[in-house]
């Protein structure tokens, strides 16, 4: 039986007293969350305050990105190895905004997703197609396109301490969302693929849904059979919204 996770993507949000608040107000739901798994991941100068703001409770927390790099000459990038030291748990890896902005390939989130895992932090990739690659048919082939990559480079064992976050680009910060059945469909092919390497990892790996997530359409949308949680954006920066969204994982 896989443990939900419902994790927040704060992106680029946020001041020190909005995430004190947020922090604080987050840590009672999480510590309630039986049988849940609760995560936030904040802008990385925040890390610190997190840390501190969290400390025995049960809400963890991650980076939003970390380089490939774990020292050097590298001005402006994030360690995983300084990430971890952080307290940090998790990272994410791929989002669609890094890939969009930073031009970032299917070879280079592997590279990332690699170094992350092996300097101790659990990266969460992110997968999921445009808006024209949906209306054309091709979602399968590009999840499937985006997992190859780390798997040619990790081995699909790697998925044994990794988690699949599936956002369709089109219903990022758009309000429109997937239905649950469609949803559902896309993390079944996912699963179907990773099987088809290996059963055991794909039965265990917690894939995330990742478009617009709303307290209101969480429950059908955990429902399914698939579906293992939620990667939330805009709704995790709202307590009362991220607690609803917690609440309907469990």
């Amino acid at each position: 039986m896989r443990t939900p996770l419902v994790m927040g993507n704060w992106k680029l949000n946020g001041n020190k007293t909005s995430v004190e608040a947020l922090v604080k107000g987050l840590i009672t739901p999480a510590n309630d969350a039986t049988g849940v798994e609760v995560a936030v991941c904040a802008p990385v100068i925040f890390l610190a305050m997190v840390e501190q703001l969290t400390a025995g409770s049960k809400l963890a927390y991650g980076s939003q990105d970390a380089d490939i790099h774990t020292e050097g000459a590298f001005t402006g990038e994030n360690s995983p190895v300084m990430l971890k030291e952080f307290g940090c748990k998790y990272s994410l890896v791929g989002h669609s905004e890094r890939r969009e902005y930073h031009n970032e390939s299917d070879e280079v989130v592997a590279g990332k997703f690699k170094a992350i895992q092996e300097n101790g932090l659990v990266p969460v990739l992110c997968i999921g197609e445009s808006l024209e690659q949906n209306e054309a048919g091709e979602t399968q082939a590009v999840v499937e396109r985006q997992l190859k990559a780390v798997v040619e480079l990790c081995g699909i064992e790697a998925f044994n301490n990794a988690v699949i976050a599936y956002e369709p680009i089109w219903a990022i910060g758009t309000g429109k969302s997937a239905t649950a059945e469609q949803a559902q469909a896309v993390h079944a092919g996912i699963r179907q693929w990773l099987a088809a390497q290996n059963a055991d990892v794909a039965a265990k790996v917690q894939i995330l849904y990742g478009g617009s997530v709303k307290a209101a359409t969480a429950k059908e949308l955990f429902g399914q059979a698939d579906i293992d949680g939620g990667l939330v954006g805009g709704a995790s920066l709202k307590v009362e919204e991220f607690a609803g969204i917690i609440a309907a994982a469990k």
